[in-house]
């Protein structure tokens, strides 16, 4: 809408112009300038009435050629394509399709426990591991897998810099259940402070004591105190972590079952678009 304005405001100044020289520019520009003026006043109007219907949907979107459609972001930075999140639970054997589902929600974090589900319920199996990428890590959606029957694996993504920064992280602060707080790097205690809820979730604060006279507090925060966070059920995110520093092929095996079917897809497609039906021949006799 800013854009056809500045564009107004350039027909205007040439109309302008030509008022006040009337030979500097001929009378058919002068009604197609006019002409224009309308076109874009009229489009801005169209576009009035959508940003209307934008400001009363729940995620501000629209998709004029597909209303169910959403914005779901792609591997590159700062793209995205208007469409459709494809789940799908593929058999690590057989590399079949045991259970799929079409979302439009532009991320996966909400999906781990119902597509496992659905492939339990499809396979008839009680018990399984659920292999998933790192866009699945939601400690909500492993919870409930674990009390669905199924064994979750899922990679950490890494959200903190400190690791980056050459700090300590969360990894580095072991937790002792008996006394309900960690041990810093420095063999510190870092006691339980206090909890809070965000996001529904009830979170535990814990920091030592000890952190404006520590010899090597340059190595773990920049701030007066390190605070450590501890979700109510973070033991089975750490459970799950202890499984997966077992199975180091995990990522990999991921990677060979869910991708292979969407390989095999694609190279029919390719073939189909590359290698057309030949057209029969018909030959006057």
């Amino acid at each position: 809408m800013q854009q056809l304005e500045q564009s107004i405001a350039r027909y205007l100044d040439e109309l302008d112009r030509a008022d006040r020289e009337p030979a500097s520019i001929p009378p058919q520009r002068v009604a197609q300038l006019k002409q224009k003026i309308a076109s874009v006043k009229q489009h801005i109007g169209k576009l009035g009435k959508i940003e209307e219907r934008l400001l009363q949907t729940p995620d501000q979107q629209i998709s004029l050629t597909d209303p169910d459609a959403r914005s779901m972001a792609t591997s590159g930075r700062g793209t995205g394509i208007v469409g459709y999140n494809v789940q799908a639970a593929v058999d690590t054997k057989h590399h079949m399709i045991v259970a799929h589902e079409v979302i439009n929600v532009g991320h996966d974090r909400t999906s781990l426990a119902t597509m496992a589900k659905s492939a339990q319920e499809a396979t008839g199996w009680e018990k399984m591991t659920v292999l998933a990428d790192r866009g699945y890590f939601n400690g909500v959606e492993i919870r409930q897998c674990a009390q669905q029957g199924t064994r979750p694996l899922v990679p950490k993504p890494l959200t903190s810099n400190s690791k980056a920064d050459g700090r300590f992280d969360k990894r580095d602060f072991v937790y002792i259940v008996k006394r309900n707080e960690y041990r810093c790097p420095a063999g510190e205690r870092a006691i339980w402070r206090m909890t809070t809820v965000e996001k529904g979730l009830t979170l535990h604060r814990y920091w030592p004591s000890a952190c404006p006279r520590c010899p090597i507090k340059t190595q773990c925060t920049p701030s007066d105190y390190r605070r450590i966070t501890r979700w109510e059920h973070e033991e089975v995110l750490e459970t799950m972590q202890r499984r997966l520093d077992r199975t180091p092929q995990a990522t990999r095996l991921r990677r060979q079952t869910a991708e292979h079917p969407f390989g095999t897809l694609k190279a029919w497609m390719d073939r189909l678009i590359s290698s057309p039906k030949p057209c029969r021949r018909f030959e006057r006799r």
